[in-house]
Parts: structure tokens; C-alpha cells; sequence
């Protein structure tokens, strides 16, 4: 029999569901965690079955309770009264209508602790998990429970092992999360996905006597995990152990059931960037799916006094991915390597000095990346954007190390024959082995290139220019040279000037000392500063309209077309190169010495502008220096000297596998406007007609 048989009967019990007016998008929450009972219920009688064969049926019906009890405790999958001593299942249950629901709330309170806690049979306050009390209640209130229970009750999975019931649950968590993943940044990794990260995993191991350790940060419901792992067991006699954390209550719970008949595996409930339940551990292999744009403000302070030293750098609180990203490589053994899923923001989101760039120049300057693979769009239940895989390895070959591989995968699908929401498209098994092939030969080819890490980064070079006049002057040259505090002669940073009026339009100031206002109108000198005073010097500005500063001996404006400065004395116009007007007011308080009173002040500035220059980097100091300078000559017209320089670090696949759109013939296009003019004027004349 083929397990996936019951795919069908597993969802039509939605049906039901349906019909009690419960929303579509509610469906896997009322399904969790009866499904999550079928599987627990079948496999305890698998394993009750298999006990008594390996016994013997006499020599088992003598086994005292308790002994029996300590024997499949042992096993550490579970235990239930019904099902070991009464001898009872869930279809038993289901037969006496008048008892069912005494019986059911029985058996449900019949499982060991573990068991109990998982479902949610006894959920107060707090974690809930699969909540199955809640569910429970709402059922009754719509008068199904009996019902609901009996087609569940129905499903028998006890004829199928571990391994056909691990791939009945992932196929019905799919259609789950076709449903229901609406929560933000959170994406199930459809099989095709994960059978990818398999494929390029099993590429990068060998045979041999010790343990494989596969570890997920972000588990969920631990399809990725678990899938990854069988499909190592397939090509792999090697030992495999599994690890996994999840904060999501139902899904760790499932994760959690499914790890119990697993050889070995370990799932903990918790938030794995603030209470890391591994963190001690290191391991073979990292794989996960965070969540994407999803912020982690939420927890912001315990991230910021994270004592761990995982979080090199914190990128924005808007969206946690990278944090992820460095708590995995925080868990790579020494030869370690890791597949993780991220959308297109970890690839180039922030500027040059930010988390983001600092965190992909860290991981570069490491060496740990060895390629990223653009997956096709429309490949999620419920995103269509672009995704991508960050293969990371700190055993990398001899002729890969210091290098990155881009494999721009995005044509390398097939379309689905029906949708699954949002997802339209499968990366299929011949595009996979392709993909792993090209990544394994780890040359160019005409959708993959290598680089060397250093191709990534760039200079983000700040620069301070001086603007100049049209005649290429600046007022920079009339400041006054000053000593600073070491004795050096510097150019002052202003001239000041002594006004006797200012003038813009119709409004003028002609005090400039001013401690007296007026008292009928305002409450005090501070009051009128803010009131009148301020907004009036915020309104000057010396390039809108003329603005005239007259002092004793002359006056200063400045002639936009000119883009200059000039003064003007006794009937002769200078002009002082390009700078800036600016004029500011000031309240002081009353001291000992002076009363209080607002002072008005002008200065003339030069005109600098601070700017930021996108320049090639070159791993060698000279050559990196050398060529910012050529790039300056070559562009920089203006004088300007050089502020910081910042090394950023982004890795563009629009800009490396870009197409353009190839341009249609001008002769095809005429001819199709005259077919168009033609059948418009055939048109015109049926009309007239």
C-alpha cells in the first residue's frame, strides 16, 4: 500500500470543518493536532505490536503493569493506558456515542507528561502548543466533535513505517502552509527545496565511521530538517543525528513528536537568537529557513547583551536574517558547512559601514562562503519573490578558497502543472543535479561565475568638495589665516561681518543687539526670540530672492547666475568667489556682565559639500589607493579633500547575469503601425458607411 493514499482522506476531513462555517485559513490549526494524534496513536501500536512479537505473546501477558510501563518508557516514544493496558484506540473511543466525550477527555489524559504537554491536553496559560484543549472546545461548540473525531479515528497508519509516515506528514504540512503561512517572513521550504539543499550537502560528505550532526535554528515543524536527513540516509551508510529549535508552538510540537521515532534526534521550544538551547554544540552540518524581514525588536535588549559573542554586528531591528546567519556560522565545527535559505536583502541591503555590509564583509574575510544560488521566482507556497541559497563551507577545496561562486539558478525549473499558491514552479531532479554538478566542477559556465572574494567590495570614498564660481573662484581664499592650538597657520572657517542692516524682500533687520521687545504682546525677551525673531532670520536665504547684508563700509550678496559672492563699496563690484550667506540669531541668558538680549550674527562661509564616491576595491593597499586617485582625476573637477573611506561589501546578481532586453527591428515596427493605420482606416470607412 502506498501511504500517500491517505493524503486525500486526511484533508477531506476539513470537509467537515467547512461545513461548520470555520474559515479555510483555520483549517491546519483545527487539523494539527488530531493529525499529530493519528501519527502518535499509530506508531505506539506499532511499537506495542512489534514488543509482543519480540516477547512472545505468553511471556508478555505476564509482564506486571508497572514493568511494562519502565519498558516502553524506555523507548522514549510515548506511552497511553488505552493503547498498552486497556488494549484500546482512538476508533474504540468513538463507538458509544453517550460516553464518547468522558472516554475521549480519558484517553487523552492517558498519554505520559511529554505526550500531554505536546498536544495541549491539559493547556492553561502559557505555551499551549498543539493546543488540542482549544480545539477541542470549539468543536463542541459547533456540535462536530464526535464527528470530526471519527474521521480521524478512521485514518489507521498503523501498517506504514516511520519512514512512509514521515513522508505522509511533510506532504499534508505542504498543503498547510499553501494555506496558512501568513504570518510575516515566514516561508515553508517546499520538498523540491529541500531535496536542492540535500543534493549539495551529500555533495560535500563522505563516507565515514563518525557521526553526521545536522542542526536547524529554525526547525518549524522540522520538514527541512527531517527531509534533508532521510535523504542523506539514502546515499550515506554514515550515522546521522539531527538538532532543531523552533519558538512556534504547534510546529515545535510536531518537530518534537516526529523526533521521538527518529534514532536520534534532539528538538527544543525556544527562541534561538536570545536562549540558544545548543550552545555548547558545534556541528557537521547547519541548515535553516529563518524568517524573513521580521523584526527583532521585540527582544532587542537581550541581542544587545548577548554574552555568546555569536552577533559580530546587528543589523536593522526591521529584519533579523543575519542575525540568524551568524549564529549559524557560530555552530560550524571546524570543518563544518551549511545550506540557508534568505531572500535578495542579505545579498545587498545596507550601505557600506552598515551591520549588513559589515556582516558580508566578516563572512567573506573569512572565507566561509562558498557560493549563492539565485533560485527561481513563484518557487514558495506564499512569495513569489526571488530566493536564495548561501552554501557555506570552512573546509573549502584548495582552488575555491578566497573565491565565491554565483549560480544564477533562476531558469533552472519547471513550471508546476497547477499552482500551489504562489508557488508556480519546481526546481525538478534533472535542474538539481545540474545545478550540484556546476557547483561541484566550481567553474564558469553561462549561468555561474567565480570570483574572487575581493570582486564584492567596493570603497564607498567621502569626499569634502569646494564649490567654485563660474570663473572657478572660491570664497575659501578670502578667509583669514589663524594659528590653531599647535602654533600652524589655518584658514579660518568664516568671515564675520558687522551689519547694520539686512534686507530680503520686504523684510529688514536693522538691530542687532536687540533688549527690548514688546510687552504688551509677549510675555518676555525669550518669548518674543521664539516668536518673532527666529522664524524671521529662518526665513533669510541668500540663493531664493536677493539678500543684502549692509555693513559700515559695504555690501555682500550673492549673484546666482554668478554663483559667486560679492561685495560691494564705493560704486565697484568684487566678486569673491563661491560661499555662503548665512545668518543666524542667538537668546542669551542674563550674567553678571550683560543682560539678557538676542544677537544676531553674519557670516560669510565657503561653500563646501560633502560627498560620497562608489569606487572599485583592489585587495592591494597601493593598487586600491591608486586607483581611488585615478577614479578622482578622472571625475572630480573641484577642488576637494579626502574624508574617510569605507569598505563596503554587496554581491549583485542583476548586475553580474544582467540581459537587456533584446530591442525589436525599426522595419517591424513600421510595418506594424501601417497594418494598424490600415485597419483603423478600413474601420473609419465602415462607419462612415
Amino acid at each position: 500500500m502506498n501511504i500517500l493514499q491517505y493524503e486525500s482522506k486526511i484533508w477531506a476531513t476539513a470537509d467537515l470543518l467547512r461545513g461548520s462555517g470555520i474559515k479555510e485559513s483555520e483549517w491546519p490549526s483545527f487539523m494539527m493536532p488530531f493529525f499529530a494524534l493519528t501519527m502518535i496513536e499509530s506508531r505506539l501500536a506499532r511499537m506495542f505490536d512489534e514488543l509482543k512479537a519480540e516477547i512472545g505473546e505468553v511471556a508478555f501477558n505476564k509482564i506486571h503493569k508497572d514493568d511494562l510501563y519502565n519498558l516502553i518508557k524506555d523507548k522514549g516514544q510515548g506511552y497511553n493506558i488505552f493503547i498498552f493496558e486497556k488494549n484500546q484506540s482512538l476508533v474504540d473511543i468513538c463507538k458509544n456515542d453517550k460516553s464518547f466525550e468522558i472516554d475521549f477527555d480519558a484517553y487523552l489524559k492517558g498519554f505520559d507528561g511529554e505526550t500531554k504537554d505536546l498536544l495541549g491536553v491539559d493547556a492553561g496559560e502559557g505555551e499551549k502548543f498543539l493546543d488540542i484543549k482549544g480545539v477541542i472546545t470549539k468543536l463542541k461548540a459547533k456540535k462536530v466533535l464526535l464527528g470530526y473525531t471519527k474521521l480521524w479515528a478512521e485514518i489507521d497508519l498503523k501498517p506504514f513505517n516511520n519512514s512512509e509516515i514521515t513522508t505522509l506528514e511533510e506532504h499534508i504540512k505542504r498543503k498547510w502552509a499553501d494555506i496558512s503561512a501568513e504570518t510575516a517572513g515566514e516561508q515553508y521550504t517546499p520538498d523540491d527545496v529541500i531535496a536542492l539543499i540535500a543534493e549539495i550537502i551529500a555533495s560535500k560528505i563522505e563516507e565515514s565511521d563518525t557521526l553526521l550532526k545536522i542542526y536547524d535554528c529554525t526547525c518549524g515543524g522540522g520538514n527541512m530538517l527531517f527531509g534533508v536527513e532521510d535523504r542523506i540516509n539514502q546515499k550515506f551508510k554514515r550515522l546521522t543525528q539531527t538538532y532543531g529549535q523552533d519558538w512556534n508552538d504547534a510546529l515545535y510540537a510536531l518537530a518534537k513528536i516526529e523526533s521521538r521515532f527518529r534514532p536520534d534526534s534532539k528538538i527544543e521550544h525556544g527562541n534561538t537568537l536570545v536562549d540558544d538551547k545548543f550552545d555548547n554544540e558545534e556541528f557537521d552540518v547547519v541548515i535553516a529557513n529563518p524568517p524573513y524581514g521580521v523584526s527583532w525588536k521585540g527582544y532587542e535588549k537581550d541581542i544587545v547583551n548577548d554574552k555568546t559573542e555569536r552577533f559580530k554586528f546587528l543589523p536593522s531591528i526591521s529584519d533579523g536574517q543575519l542575525l540568524f546567519m551568524q549564529h549559524l556560522v557560530s555552530k560550524l565545527d571546524s570543518v563544518g558547512m551549511g545550506v540557508v535559505v534568505h531572500n535578495g536583502s542579505t545579498l545587498f541591503s545596507g550601505d557600506a559601514g552598515s551591520a549588513e555590509s559589515n556582516i558580508r564583509k566578516w563572512m567573506l574575510d573569512s572565507d566561509i562562503v562558498e557560493a549563492v544560488i539565485q533560485l527561481p521566482t513563484d518557487e514558495f507556497f506564499n512569495t513569489g519573490i526571488y530566493t536564495y541559497l548561501w552554501v557555506l563551507n570552512k573546509n573549502k577545496q584548495a582552488h575555491h578558497k578566497n573565491r565565491v561562486m554565483l549560480i544564477n539558478a533562476s531558469e533552472k525549473c519547471k513550471p508546476l502543472q497547477k499552482s500551489k499558491g504562489s508557488k508556480k514552479n519546481e526546481v525538478d531532479e534533472i535542474s538539481r543535479l545540474e545545478i550540484v554538478k556546476t557547483l561541484s566542477a566550481y567553474e564558469d559556465n553561462e549561468y555561474a561565475r567565480i570570483y574572487d572574494k575581493e570582486f564584492f567590495y567596493f570603497n564607498k570614498q567621502a569626499i569634502m568638495l569646494t564649490n567654485v564660481d563660474v570663473e572657478g573662484r572660491t570664497f575659501e581664499a578670502q578667509l583669514p589665516m589663524k594659528k590653531d592650538r599647535l602654533g600652524e597657520l589655518r584658514r579660518s572657517n568664516s568671515l564675520e561681518i558687522n551689519p547694520i542692516r539686512i534686507t530680503q524682500g520686504e523684510v529688514e533687520i536693522t538691530e542687532f543687539n536687540i533688549t527690548k521687545y514688546d510687552e504688551e504682546n509677549y510675555t518676555s525677551l525669550e518669548n518674543y526670540f521664539f516668536e518673532v525673531i527666529k522664524p524671521k532670520v529662518a526665513l533669510f536665504s541668500y540663493k531664493e530672492q536677493p539678500l543684502v547684508i549692509t555693513s559700515t563700509d559695504a555690501k555682500y550678496y550673492f549673484d546666482v547666475n554668478q554663483e559667486t559672492l560679492v561685495m560691494e563699496s564705493a560704486g565697484k563690484k568684487e566678486a569673491l568667489g563661491c560661499g555662503r550667506i548665512s545668518v543666524s540669531a542667538i537668546y542669551k541668558k542674563s550674567t553678571k556682565k550683560l543682560p539678557e538680549h538676542i544677537q544676531i550674527n553674519v557670516e560669510l562661509t565657503a561653500d563646501y559639500q560633502k560627498d560620497y564616491e562608489i569606487i572599485p576595491f583592489h585587495k592591494d593597499d597601493k593598487a586600491n589607493k591608486a586607483a581611488i586617485e585615478a577614479f578622482m582625476a578622472r571625475y572630480i573637477s573641484r577642488p576637494f579633500e579626502y574624508l574617510e573611506n569605507v569598505v563596503g561589501v554587496e554581491l549583485n546578481f542583476n548586475k553580474i547575469f544582467y540581459q537587456p532586453e533584446k530591442l525589436r527591428d525599426v522595419g517591424e515596427i513600421l510595418d506594424e503601425l501601417l497594418d494598424i493605420d490600415g485597419k483603423l482606416k478600413m474601420l473609419e470607412q465602415e462607419i462612415l458607411l
